[in-house]
């Protein structure tokens, strides 16, 4: 059972850093296979705080093989700082490997991110503004510039003019810009190649041996499933695939190294930026759950719209993925409430009924979610460890999501810390079966 790729189930934010963490004491090597830093992680441990943004959240394990896959879109400058981060706090970064094929995002990407959203208006669809979607947009027009290329001060300059030439005119407004002079481009660029040299490797042959070996990894996902650019609610997605399939791609390996899927979802709701949300909550409780759930992004700060958990959305998302079990995070969020709400089905503007997400983006943008009334509770579920523990208003909402959805539950969170976790069954099957226990694995 060699591989373990681990997803968002929602549009992203659910908690796959604490969750990757959990089980990443038990493997080998975890590999980041999409997305940028458009995306962050945050872990908890011993109450102290980390804000991961590329790099994958088993580097807080010393000598865990740690890679950044050639799916990821890197901007070295926000790579080195985040390295820089760990080593001041004492983490080993040595582990650290960074695909040569992986893709830069360079100054133009970051100028045309931000003039391309804000010329959009009242339609933006509320990109970070780092420069992923450009960059990738120059992967696929083969026009980017790779991290092997940091290598070789020839090819990184031919292959930056070559990248500028078809934007000449969309750029012309920046065109006093010093970060676009190539020059001091090209020598910013090498020195970030100096820089990072000790950790460029060929990563999926690294893959390869670790696999072959019978070593397990894990695949670390960014972002979430409804969020993926073919089959998430486009054009308000991300500009990868932050699936279960492009694991494969994002990292050189073949399907048949996935053994397991575990798709994070919270126990609620979130979305960043624009975009149909049939569950949203516009009053007074949804910011009560925004602040109580600490619902501002790890890498933007922004607030997250919250919404009742979208069943429909969630469904969709496991057949997507074929998720062999879930995490549901941030139980605890929910504490307090004497009823909650969740979303089993979504009414079209007509009236229609759809038990399935709808394919059709303008029928997608007039439903609105019909809602499942639950009772609440009130205990305080920080400390519970075992289902047993939990009241029974939470256990019949777990019993409910996981019937929904056809997936079992493989752990809970109730609380921000690594220890706060609640394991079933069939998470606990799974970490024996990588030669831990799950008492152990939260032992440290």
């Amino acid at each position: 059972m060699p591989g373990i790729v681990i997803v968002g189930a929602q549009w992203g934010d659910e908690g796959k850093g604490k969750v990757t963490d959990l089980l990443a004491e038990r493997v080998d090597a975890v590999v980041r296979f999409q997305g940028g830093n458009n995306a962050g992680h945050t872990i908890v441990r011993d109450g102290e705080e980390w804000r991961l943004h590329l790099i994958p959240s088993g580097i807080l394990y010393p000598g865990k093989r740690c890679v950044i896959g050639n799916g990821v879109v890197i901007d070295p400058k926000v790579l080195i700082d985040e390295l820089d981060a760990l080593r001041a706090r004492r983490v080993d970064v040595g582990g650290l490997r960074i695909s040569a094929n992986a893709h830069l995002i360079m100054p133009y990407h970051l100028l045309l991110d931000s003039a391309g959203e804000a010329s959009l208006g009242s339609l933006q669809i509320g990109t970070t503004r780092r420069g992923i979607g450009p960059c990738y947009a120059d992967k696929a027009a083969r026009l980017g510039i790779r991290v092997q290329d940091l290598l070789d001060e020839k090819i990184l300059k031919k292959k930056i003019v070559a990248a500028m030439e078809p934007k000449r005119l969309s750029l012309r407004p920046f065109e006093r810009d010093p970060a676009l002079d190539l020059h001091t481009m090209t020598e910013e660029y090498l020195v970030y190649g100096h820089r990072l040299e000790q950790h460029i490797a060929d990563t999926a042959k690294l893959m390869w041996d670790l696999l072959a070996d019978g070593r397990t990894v894990i695949f670390e996902g960014a972002q979430g499933a409804m969020l993926d650019i073919d089959h998430g609610t486009y054009p308000f997605v991300t500009s990868s695939n932050p699936l279960s399939g492009a694991a494969c791609v994002g990292a050189g390996v073949g399907p048949k190294s996935i053994d397991e899927v575990w798709g994070v979802a919270k126990a609620y709701t979130t979305r960043v930026g624009a975009g149909p949300f049939p569950s949203e909550l516009h009053e007074q409780l949804g910011e009560t759950i925004r602040e109580r759930g600490g619902e501002f992004g790890t890498t933007t700060g922004r607030p997250r719209r919250t919404g009742w958990l979208d069943l429909v959305a969630l469904r969709y998302a496991a057949q997507l993925n074929t998720l062999t079990a879930l995490a549901v995070t941030k139980l605890d969020v929910l504490s307090g409430l004497d009823r909650i709400s969740v979303c089993t089905s979504y009414r079209g503007g007509d009236g229609a009924v759809f038990d399935s997400f709808p394919y059709h983006q303008t029928v997608l943008h007039h439903t609105s979610a019909t809602l499942t009334e639950l009772r609440g509770w009130r205990e305080d579920l920080g400390e519970c460890r075992t289902l047993s523990d939990l009241p029974d208003g939470a256990r019949e909402y777990l019993r409910l999501i996981s019937e929904h959805v056809g997936v079992p539950i493989g752990l809970v969170g109730v609380g921000p810390g690594r220890e706060q976790v609640v394991w079933t069954d069939a998470g606990r099957e799974t970490l024996i079966a990588r030669g831990g226990r799950p008492d152990t694995a939260l032992s440290r």
